[in-house]
């Protein structure tokens, strides 16, 4: 079976990949401008995917692709900030990571030409923070936009000012900070993960993993349950190691059991970087595997196929996109195919 992901870069494409079997090879591309670092589709059509340009004058793109997965630049508009890193769909909303300037901007969005449906954001909730690290926490960093259809709350972890933000809509409809989670000072948070009732948090700048009880609730103490490192054995500091992305794909008939899975960047070892495997049995996430991918500076990955069976990761820095099968019902890895030629990845999403 033949399968189609797209993928993020750190060019001025999105590119259409095919993965069967053993073979992972590029199909297309579509120039939509610099630094398109982040996609996602459009809930109601797979086919409509935008993407966040990570520049200065941060921009959003749409692409319409047909049905070989060819894409055409269809609308664009501001992102309302510099260097947007993330971007989500909720329902008729696209709401925006706004890096360098610190900032969730929201745009009105449709299955439907013209696609995108203002110039500008029509919201914009500015985060203020900061941290004790002077080379990356200077200010407020919004680096995600994660949505739980579960909690239907807007996750965004700020990684300049050490918190995880939660929002909701109002009454009226607008997008709102209704609540916050801190983090320890100086970890950076970059990314989120929602299972079984508790957050887990990467923290970026220590390479640490926080977890938390979240509940539904707005008024219930948000406690902090075990902070756990994302290797084995970390390089002494200080080091250029850095967290990245952290998945724990929901259970199903072939992997029932719940597994976390994170990667390390700027890892020294010659095999590359990794990826760590966590047990979620125990209270404390529990650290049984850590797979090197080959990859040099793993910044985006991302699971699909049946039963979520596959893992794709790229190399931002060398190795280009490689495929890993999950094993052993999740607990280990296996690489099944690979592109080392592929310059430049950031993430991907299997359509």
């Amino acid at each position: 079976m033949a399968f189609t992901i797209l993928g993020s870069s750190y060019t001025n494409s999105v590119y259409t990949y095919t993965f069967e079997n053993d073979s992972l090879a590029l199909k297309s591309s579509v120039d939509v401008g610099f630094h398109p670092s982040w996609v996602t589709s459009h809930p109601e059509d797979k086919s409509l995917v935008f993407a966040a340009l990570e520049q200065e004058e941060g921009r959003i793109v749409a692409i319409k692709y047909d049905s070989e997965y060819k894409g055409n630049l269809v609308a664009e508009a501001s992102s309302g900030g510099q260097d947007p890193c993330s971007i989500v769909v909720v329902k008729d909303e696209l709401l925006i990571a706004n890096y360098s300037s610190g900032s969730i901007t929201v745009l009105p969005v449709s299955k439907n030409a013209p696609y995108i449906l203002a110039k500008s954001p029509t919201c914009t909730i500015s985060l203020t923070g900061s941290g004790p690290n002077r080379e990356r926490q200077l200010s407020s960093h919004a680096h995600q936009v994660f949505y739980s259809d579960e909690y239907d709350d807007v996750l965004a972890p700020d990684l300049g000012g050490d918190r995880v933000y939660r929002l909701k809509k109002d009454t009226v409809g607008t997008w709102k900070i209704v609540g916050h989670i801190d983090c320890e000072a100086g970890g950076g948070p970059r990314h989120v993960a929602i299972h079984n009732g508790h957050l887990y948090t990467l923290l970026e700048l220590e390479s640490s993993v926080a977890k938390h009880f979240f509940a539904r609730s707005l008024d219930s103490d948000v406690k902090l349950i075990a902070k756990v490192s994302t290797m084995y054995n970390p390089p002494p500091s200080p080091n250029d190691m850095l967290a990245a992305e952290i998945l724990i794909p929901k259970p199903n008939a072939t992997y029932p059991i719940p597994y976390m899975y994170v990667s390390n960047r700027n890892h020294p070892s010659p095999e590359g970087d990794s990826v760590a495997i966590f047990s979620l049995e125990k209270p404390k996430p529990e650290l049984i595997a850590e797979v090197r991918t080959g990859l040099r500076h793993l910044r985006g990955m991302e699971f699909g196929g049946p039963g979520d069976k596959y893992l794709c990761a790229g190399g931002l820095y060398a190795g280009g996109i490689r495929i890993f099968e999950r094993t052993e019902e999740g607990r280990n890895l296996k690489l099944i195919a690979q592109d080392s030629s592929i310059k430049s990845p950031t993430g991907f999403l299997w359509v």
